[in-house]
Protein backbone atom coordinates (compact mmCIF):
# COMPACT_ATOMS: atom_id res chain seq x y z
CA UNK A 1 0.00 0.00 0.00
CA UNK A 2 1.23 3.67 -1.18
CA UNK A 3 0.28 6.71 -0.18
CA UNK A 4 0.97 10.15 -1.75
CA UNK A 5 -0.52 11.79 1.14
CA UNK A 6 0.09 15.47 -0.33
CA UNK A 7 -2.03 14.44 -3.15
CA UNK A 8 -4.86 12.94 -1.05
CA UNK A 9 -5.19 15.40 1.29
CA UNK A 10 -5.24 18.32 -1.30
CA UNK A 11 -7.84 16.83 -3.71
CA UNK A 12 -10.10 15.38 -0.79
CA UNK A 13 -10.29 18.68 0.65
CA UNK A 14 -10.67 20.48 -3.04
CA UNK A 15 -13.44 17.84 -3.82
CA UNK A 16 -15.09 17.05 -0.64
CA UNK A 17 -14.13 19.68 1.94
CA UNK A 18 -13.25 17.32 4.52
CA UNK A 19 -10.13 14.63 5.18
CA UNK A 20 -9.74 11.33 3.92
CA UNK A 21 -10.25 8.42 6.90
CA UNK A 22 -7.18 6.76 6.49
CA UNK A 23 -8.31 3.46 9.13
CA UNK A 24 -11.25 3.17 6.29
CA UNK A 25 -8.91 2.95 3.53
CA UNK A 26 -6.87 0.46 5.05
CA UNK A 27 -9.55 -1.68 6.15
CA UNK A 28 -10.90 -1.95 2.71
CA UNK A 29 -7.15 -1.86 1.09
CA UNK A 30 -6.46 -4.72 3.01
CA UNK A 31 -9.46 -6.77 3.30
CA UNK A 32 -8.79 -10.41 3.05
CA UNK A 33 -5.04 -10.13 2.23
CA UNK A 34 -1.86 -9.82 4.38
CA UNK A 35 -0.04 -6.33 3.87
CA UNK A 36 3.64 -6.80 2.92
CA UNK A 37 4.21 -3.20 2.70
CA UNK A 38 2.19 0.15 4.09
CA UNK A 39 3.97 3.35 3.24
CA UNK A 40 2.76 7.16 3.21
CA UNK A 41 4.90 9.66 1.82
CA UNK A 42 4.60 12.95 3.20
CA UNK A 43 5.79 16.24 3.18
CA UNK A 44 7.64 17.49 6.49
CA UNK A 45 6.89 21.31 7.22
CA UNK A 46 7.94 20.88 11.33
CA UNK A 47 4.30 21.37 12.36
CA UNK A 48 3.14 19.81 15.61
CA UNK A 49 -0.34 19.15 13.76
CA UNK A 50 1.06 17.31 11.07
CA UNK A 51 3.61 15.45 13.64
CA UNK A 52 0.41 14.18 15.37
CA UNK A 53 -1.39 13.15 12.04
CA UNK A 54 2.19 11.33 11.20
CA UNK A 55 1.91 9.17 14.52
CA UNK A 56 -1.48 8.49 13.30
CA UNK A 57 -0.94 6.81 10.41
CA UNK A 58 2.11 4.60 11.93
CA UNK A 59 -0.66 3.49 14.38
CA UNK A 60 -2.59 2.89 11.84
CA UNK A 61 0.24 0.61 10.30
CA UNK A 62 1.88 2.79 7.94
CA UNK A 63 5.74 3.51 7.54
CA UNK A 64 5.97 7.40 7.26
CA UNK A 65 8.33 8.45 4.53
CA UNK A 66 9.06 11.69 5.28
CA UNK A 67 10.62 14.78 2.23
CA UNK A 68 11.50 17.99 3.83
CA UNK A 69 8.83 21.07 2.39
CA UNK A 70 11.77 23.09 -0.03
CA UNK A 71 10.79 27.12 -0.08
CA UNK A 72 12.41 28.40 -3.36
CA UNK A 73 13.35 31.83 -3.62
CA UNK A 74 11.00 32.55 -6.08
CA UNK A 75 8.44 31.61 -3.52
CA UNK A 76 7.38 28.38 -5.28
CA UNK A 77 7.88 25.88 -3.14
CA UNK A 78 8.99 21.99 -4.03
CA UNK A 79 8.44 18.76 -2.19
CA UNK A 80 6.83 15.60 -3.88
CA UNK A 81 7.05 12.14 -3.83
CA UNK A 82 6.68 10.81 -6.96
CA UNK A 83 10.04 9.44 -8.01
CA UNK A 84 10.61 7.77 -4.59
CA UNK A 85 6.50 6.10 -4.53
CA UNK A 86 7.87 4.92 -8.27
CA UNK A 87 10.96 3.42 -7.18
CA UNK A 88 9.07 1.22 -4.07
CA UNK A 89 6.27 0.45 -5.98
CA UNK A 90 8.52 -0.99 -8.48
CA UNK A 91 10.70 -3.08 -5.24
CA UNK A 92 8.15 -4.22 -3.29
CA UNK A 93 5.77 -5.41 -6.64
CA UNK A 94 8.47 -7.98 -7.11
CA UNK A 95 6.39 -11.06 -5.74
CA UNK A 96 3.36 -9.13 -4.57
CA UNK A 97 -0.41 -10.35 -6.09
CA UNK A 98 -1.34 -6.69 -5.80
CA UNK A 99 -0.13 -2.78 -5.32
CA UNK A 100 -2.26 -0.61 -3.71
CA UNK A 101 -1.52 3.57 -5.07
CA UNK A 102 -3.78 6.08 -3.33
CA UNK A 103 -3.01 8.85 -5.56
CA UNK A 104 -4.78 10.59 -9.05
CA UNK A 105 -1.46 11.83 -10.41
CA UNK A 106 -1.19 11.03 -14.04
CA UNK A 107 2.92 10.57 -13.32
CA UNK A 108 2.47 7.34 -12.31
CA UNK A 109 0.85 5.52 -15.34
CA UNK A 110 3.82 4.48 -16.56
CA UNK A 111 4.87 3.34 -13.07
CA UNK A 112 1.81 1.42 -13.09
CA UNK A 113 1.90 -0.27 -16.66
CA UNK A 114 5.10 -1.17 -15.89
CA UNK A 115 4.66 -3.03 -12.51
CA UNK A 116 1.50 -4.67 -14.20
CA UNK A 117 3.13 -5.81 -17.40
CA UNK A 118 6.39 -6.90 -16.21
CA UNK A 119 6.39 -7.49 -12.56
CA UNK A 120 2.93 -9.21 -13.30
CA UNK A 121 1.14 -7.62 -10.57
CA UNK A 122 -2.34 -6.12 -9.94
CA UNK A 123 -2.50 -2.66 -9.30
CA UNK A 124 -5.21 -1.20 -7.59
CA UNK A 125 -5.66 3.06 -7.86
CA UNK A 126 -7.53 4.59 -4.85
CA UNK A 127 -8.40 7.97 -6.01
CA UNK A 128 -10.66 11.28 -5.73
CA UNK A 129 -12.70 11.01 -9.45
CA UNK A 130 -12.86 14.46 -10.26
CA UNK A 131 -8.95 14.52 -9.79
CA UNK A 132 -7.66 11.62 -10.83
CA UNK A 133 -5.89 11.12 -13.89
CA UNK A 134 -7.67 9.42 -16.39
CA UNK A 135 -4.34 7.51 -17.81
CA UNK A 136 -3.91 6.60 -14.40
CA UNK A 137 -7.27 4.85 -14.30
CA UNK A 138 -6.65 3.39 -17.27
CA UNK A 139 -3.96 1.88 -16.45
CA UNK A 140 -4.71 0.39 -13.10
CA UNK A 141 -6.13 -3.33 -13.22
CA UNK A 142 -8.74 -1.41 -11.21
CA UNK A 143 -10.19 1.78 -10.17
CA UNK A 144 -11.76 2.95 -6.96
CA UNK A 145 -12.99 6.22 -6.03
CA UNK A 146 -12.36 7.79 -2.95
CA UNK A 147 -15.89 8.98 -2.10
CA UNK A 148 -18.07 9.25 1.08
CA UNK A 149 -17.43 5.88 2.50
CA UNK A 150 -13.63 6.88 2.66
CA UNK A 151 -13.93 10.62 4.19
CA UNK A 152 -14.05 11.28 7.53
CA UNK A 153 -17.12 13.19 8.87
CA UNK A 154 -16.52 16.79 9.30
Amino acid sequence: MLVDVQNIYYTVRQSYGCNFDYNKFWEKASSNRKVVKAIAYAINRDDEKQKQFQNILRAIGFEVKLKPFIQRVDGSAKGDWDVGITLDAIEYAKGADVVVLASGDGDFDLMVNKVRKNLNAKVEVYGVPKFTSTSLIKSATQYIPIDKDLLLKP
